[in-house]
């Protein structure tokens, strides 16, 4: 009898889409197993409520995980074998339970302007966005543009603005090109107009810490996985996610990876940027390092500020 593989996914059209790319990667390189999908509908799908106004620091903390809960819950009671996410998505610490075994090759990382259906340029009105990630920057680069905040999957977000709700909205580039909606960017922000969210173009599956998932070697990526380590752990060290204003965005070049971050904490008006290069085997402290260096006023206060991660929880377990 042929192995069966159950993936879970969220039910959004993008999250099918991306789980159907998991699932053929799969049955190209082992097309003697059964791969089936399972959808399910998470708490981020239900709960619409703008992430800003999420009311209490709890609430706004674990944003990320209302996208991820009740997969995981699917994974520990066995009715599925691997959940498909986009990374982004992930919270930064998790079950130890439920590891990340694979993370896949990187789509665009970068953002992108769409505008509403037959117009060539932005018209009069807000921005939407749906993360305090874009807005702050946003502001910098557009000050005199009011954003808000937008929910909703990518086909929702666009209905909205075609309808006449904002007069552009700023998405993943990554995700309309899986969805084939290339024609909708109007133009891709380059990093040092937008920062992306940490994460943002990676696939990762997530599986049992007791599972055996040899059957995707080929899925997992190198340079996607260092990437991810460093993004991840200088998000981390912030405490940052989808309702505060952290970026991070690794690169890998030949055996050195350079990460690039963004540091703002509204309320005192910071807002840093920083760049740190080093060897890519060394990916996670170089995250934890940009991450100190960026909240400190110099950078030699790196070494005391060290002391921050001893009271920090373990990362989220990931196989290399």
């Amino acid at each position: 009898m042929k192995r069966l593989i159950r993936i879970g996914s969220r039910e959004s059209v993008l999250a099918v889409a991306q789980a159907r790319l998991i699932i053929d990667a799969i049955a190209r390189s082992y097309p003697e197993m059964e791969v089936g999908l399972v959808t399910m509908k998470t708490s981020g799908d239900l709960n619409q409520t703008p992430f800003d106004r999420l009311r209490t620091p709890q609430d706004r903390f674990g944003a990320k995980g209302l996208f991820v809960k009740e997969l995981e819950q699917a994974l520990l009671d066995g009715k599925i074998d691997l959940a498909v996410h986009s990374l982004k998505d992930m919270p930064m610490e998790q079950d130890e339970r439920l590891p990340l075994v694979a993370f896949c090759e990187r789509g665009d990382p970068r953002d992108a302007l769409v505008l509403p259906a037959g117009r060539s340029e932005p018209g009069v009105g807000a921005a939407g966005c749906s993360s305090a990630r874009r807005r702050v920057q946003l502001e910098k680069i557009m000050p005199d543009r009011r954003v808000e905040s937008v929910r909703g999957n990518v086909l929702t977000r666009l209905k909205k603005l075609d309808g006449g709700q904002y007069a552009f909205l700023v998405l993943a580039a990554v995700g309309l090109r899986r969805l084939g909606l290339d024609a909708r960017i109007s133009r891709v922000f380059a990093a040092d107009e937008i920062l992306p969210s940490a994460g943002q173009g990676i696939l990762t599956c997530q599986g049992r810490s007791d599972g055996a998932y040899d059957f995707l070697d080929a899925l997992r990526d190198p340079d996607a996985t260092d990437c991810a380590l460093a993004e991840r752990a200088f998000v981390r060290v912030l405490g940052g996610g989808c309702t505060l204003p952290v970026a991070a965005l690794a690169e890998v070049h030949g055996g050195e990876l350079r990460l690039t971050g963004l540091y703002a904490d509204e309320p005192r008006g910071i807002y840093r940027r920083g760049t740190l290069s080093g060897d890519r085997g060394d990916a996670v402290r170089l995250g934890e390092n940009l991450a100190l260096k960026l909240q400190s006023d110099e950078e030699s206060d790196v070494g005391s500020l060290r002391e921050k991660l001893t009271g920090l929880a373990a990362p989220a377990r990931c196989l290399r």
